[in-house]
């Protein structure tokens, strides 16, 4: 990985398997992710409602790694959602949710 989450880019740290990983919610990420999950809005608007998956969560910080390090698989990704908690996923999640609103 190069560096640290920039938050004047938008960017913001998870930790997956003990590796701090940047996520970077570039336009190509967000277009990535919204092919895969629905139109963005809707997707704030759940997490809002307190309706976003699981899976939903996983999905836009798959598509959102800046750097993704080899060997890291999608499954990998959402096993360390679910071992290090929502709690510690979610200032990640409210940073990207942020920037699908605000832009930088």
């Amino acid at each position: 990985m190069s560096g640290a989450a920039n938050a004047l880019r938008g960017e913001a740290e998870l930790r997956v398997g003990g590796e701090a990983l940047v996520l970077r919610p570039s336009f190509a990420a967000l277009v990535a992710a919204e092919a895969e999950l629905g139109p963005l809005f809707a997707l704030v608007e759940r997490s809002a409602d307190g309706r976003l998956g699981l899976g939903e969560m996983a999905c836009l910080f798959w598509h959102c790694v800046r750097d993704r390090p080899d060997g890291l698989t999608r499954e990998a990704m959402g096993e360390a959602v679910v071992a290090g908690g929502l709690a510690a996923a979610t200032p990640a999640l409210r940073v990207l949710l942020g920037q699908i609103l605000q832009g930088r």
